[in-house]
C-alpha cells in the first residue's frame, strides 16, 4: 500500500535459454523502468518473463482516466457510417474503448519513499519466484538422476547378454577359421588380421567403462550447488556417443533392445536439459 494506492506486482516465468522480458508498468514508474529491468535481469537471469505492475486506488479503480471527449467524437464519426452500411452498433462502444487515447493514466509524481516501498516489494516478489524456481529445480534434478539410474541399469543388463553374445562370436570366429583352412590359406598374418578385426569390431568393454564414467560424472555435476546446464549438455553428448557405439557393435538382439532403452532415457534427459541454466 502507498497511501490510497495499492501496487500489485505480477511475475510469470517460462523456461527459455534467453532473457526475454515483457514488462508492463504504469506511467508513474517510467523513470524507474531501467532500474526495474536491471533488477529483473540480475535476479532471474533467463527465461520468458512477463512482469506487470498495476496501481489501484482505495476505491478499487485504477489510476487511469477516461477521455470522454475522444469517445464522443469517435462515436459521432462512426455512427453515420454504420447506419449507412446497415451494421449493428451494439459492439461499437467496446471497440471504441480499445482504441488509442481513450484511456489515459493520470500523471502523478513518485516520492522517493514510495519508490523504496515498491523496490522492497519487487525484491520480495523476485525472492518468491526464485524459491519456486529452486523447488522446481530440485524436482528436475531428481528426474535427471532417475533417468541416469535407468541408463546404468540397462548398462548392467548388457553384461547379462555377454555370455550368449561371446558364444556367438566364438562360433563366427570358428567358422571364419574353417573358411581360411578350406581356402588352403596358411598365412598366419591373415589369421591374425581376422582375429584383430573381430576383436575390434565386437569388443565393447571400453565403451561400457566410458559410459559408466560419464554417468557418474553427470550425477556429480547435477549435485553441484551451482547450475551447470552447458556442462551437462556436453556430458550427455558423450553418453550418446558411447551408447551409439555399443549399439553398432552389439550384434545381439537382447543387447540392441537395451541400447534402445538407453537412447530413450538419454533423449528425455536432453529434453529436460533445455530447462537447465
Amino acid at each position: 500500500m502507498l497511501g490510497s494506492k495499492t501496487i500489485t506486482i505480477d511475475i510469470r516465468t517460462l523456461n527459455s535459454k534467453l532473457f526475454d522480458l515483457n514488462l508492463r508498468i504504469p506511467s508513474l514508474l517510467r523513470e524507474q523502468e531501467g532500474l526495474i529491468r536491471n533488477k529483473l535481469n540480475q535476479e532471474l537471469e533467463r527465461g520468458k518473463i512477463d512482469v506487470h505492475f498495476s496501481i489501484k486506488t482505495s476505491n478499487g479503480l485504477g489510476s487511469a482516466g477516461i477521455n470522454t471527449d475522444v469517445i464522443e467524437k469517435r462515436f459521432a464519426s462512426l455512427m453515420p457510417t454504420l447506419q449507412r452500411l446497415g451494421v449493428s452498433s451494439d459492439a461499437l462502444f467496446t471497440e471504441i474503448m480499445r482504441m488509442p487515447d481513450v484511456i489515459s493514466e493520470e500523471e502523478h509524481s513518485l516520492e522517493d519513499s514510495e519508490w523504496n516501498e515498491i523496490e522492497i516489494a519487487l525484491i520480495q516478489a523476485l525472492a518468491e519466484v526464485n524459491v519456486f524456481r529452486s523447488d522446481e529445480g530440485l524436482g528436475l534434478a531428481k528426474e535427471l538422476l532417475m533417468r541416469v539410474d535407468e541408463i546404468e541399469k540397462s548398462l548392467d543388463l548388457v553384461a547379462t547378454c555377454e555370455n550368449e553374445r561371446m558364444e556367438n562370436v566364438r562360433l563366427r570366429l570358428k567358422q571364419k577359421i574353417d573358411e581360411l583352412h578350406q581356402q588352403n590359406s596358411g598365412s598366419e598374418n591373415r589369421f591374425e588380421e581376422e582375429m584383430i578385426y573381430f576383436l575390434e569390431k565386437l569388443d565393447i568393454s571400453e565403451e561400457k567403462q566410458r559410459l559408466s564414467t560419464h554417468c557418474k560424472y553427470f550425477r556429480d555435476v547435477v549435485n553441484e550447488p551451482k547450475s551447470n546446464g552447458r556442462k551437462l549438455n556436453f556430458i550427455s553428448q558423450e553418453m550418446g556417443r558411447e551408447i551409439n557405439t555399443i549399439g553398432s557393435k552389439a550384434n545381439h538382439a537382447g543387447m540392441q533392445k537395451l541400447v534402445v532403452l538407453m537412447k530413450d532415457e538419454l533423449e528425455k534427459i536432453k529434453e529436460q536439459l533445455n530447462n537447465v541454466l
